[in-house]
């Protein structure tokens, strides 16, 4: 698959399905005991290596039955927070995202104005 930044979800959905297909036969698995090991029904895992929408649970139960828990885990790394910005916070981490200052007013600057910098 080509970089994923210029996918769509029903690509992305459609090859990992096929990716997990592709694994469950590697390991000589059946869908029956796949969707039993899972714990979900046989027509959701059809559906989920057919690239058809499921739900997140379904998707994960099948990996984790796959034994792809850590990939999962390192697919998304955790963001740490630096020590620099502990000192910096004052020992709190971030809990919310705010909008940088220049885009939180859309009025333009106009001269005799603090810089927004």
């Amino acid at each position: 698959m080509a970089a994923l930044y210029n996918t769509t979800a029903p690509e992305v959905a459609a090859e990992l399905g096929q990716r997990l297909a592709q694994l469950r036969l590697a390991r000589n698995v059946t869908q029956k005991t796949l969707a039993r090991e899972a714990g979900i029904g046989l027509r959701t895992l059809r559906r989920l290596e057919a690239g058809q929408p499921t739900s997140l649970d379904s998707f994960l139960r099948t990996a984790l039955a796959l034994g792809l828990g850590d990939a999962l885990l390192a697919a998304l790394p955790s963001h740490g927070i630096r020590p620099i910005e502990r000192v910096e916070r004052r020992g709190s981490e971030r809990r919310r995202a705010r909008p940088k200052h220049a885009e939180a007013s859309n009025a333009p600057w106009t001269w005799n104005q603090p810089s927004r910098d």
